[in-house]
């Protein structure tokens, strides 16, 4: 089996919401597959979701900075409250953790967060961490969770960072226009012509797509720590991977051994 000890697994808006509505049976099922790897790992959970959760009540423009706020604002009790619901059904309880980049840039700032989320695991409660979009800049913004997912990864001393995308894995070509297009199951360097290309999520309120998987790969690989990309919405990808050691579909990203 792997030698994992801690993981973080970070979920994508694109899983999360359905039809401008919060996709309530794959919020189960992903609640539900936290709690069965809980039995073996330390889990730090990342969600996306608040922006889109608060446009299910109040239709603002998400592309307008203040639009964004209020729709976070809005979305970020709509979204822990489902979410607390679900881990209900297994007498789990929850914790909080809004992050911005500044939290990431101070020593003393870094050393806050990390000892609520070492003290939450400590105490069984599992740490939900996203970004603060209601008190940061633009120019503080990480823009997409991967980067905040990456950064809390690194951090808190985990080994491992799931991503759940509607992206399922790394391809060798890009797979719309490539019917042959082959996932690449280990990567341990990003050329870095596809670390600046441009963003193209494949869901209105994504703000990632490809790219920002892969600017938080190189990250992690240059720390050496392992990222694995797959599907959010066959969780049966990480489960096999995480539980039995089966790696099948999705992509390995590490340094090389």
């Amino acid at each position: 089996m792997n030698h994992y000890k801690r993981v973080v697994v970070k979920v994508g808006s694109s899983v999360l919401t359905e039809g401008g509505e919060i996709a309530k049976e794959r919020m189960l099922n992903l609640v539900s597959f936290l709690m069965k790897i809980r039995e073996r790992y330390e889990v730090i959970f990342v969600t996306s979701g608040a922006v889109a959760a608060g446009y299910t009540a109040l239709k603002l423009d998400k592309r307008e900075h203040i639009g964004k706020k209020v729709l976070a604002a809005v979305g970020q009790p709509i979204l822990m409250s489902s979410y607390k619901k679900k881990f209900e059904i297994y007498d789990a309880d929850i914790a909080q953790i809004l992050l911005t980049e500044d939290d990431f840039d101070s020593r003393k700032r870094t050393e806050i967060f990390r000892r609520i989320i070492n003290t939450s695991l400590q105490e069984d409660i599992i740490p939900v961490v996203n970004e603060n979009d209601i008190s940061s800049t633009p120019d503080q913004l990480f823009g997409d969770n991967d980067q905040l997912a990456a950064r809390v990864a690194h951090h808190t001393n985990s080994d491992l960072l799931i991503i759940l995308s509607d992206i399922d894995g790394y391809y060798d070509s890009n797979p719309s226009e490539n019917p042959d297009a082959q996932i690449l199951k280990e990567v341990n360097s990003i050329p870095e012509d596809q670390l600046t290309a441009s963003h193209t999520p494949n869901n209105e309120f994504a703000s990632g797509g490809i790219v920002t998987k892969l600017i938080a790969a190189d990250f992690l690989i240059g720390k050496e720590r392992e990222m694995f990309l797959c599907s959010g919405f066959d969780l049966t990808t990480a489960y096999e991977y995480l539980m039995d050691g089966i790696h099948t579909k999705g992509t390995l990203f590490r340094a090389k051994k």
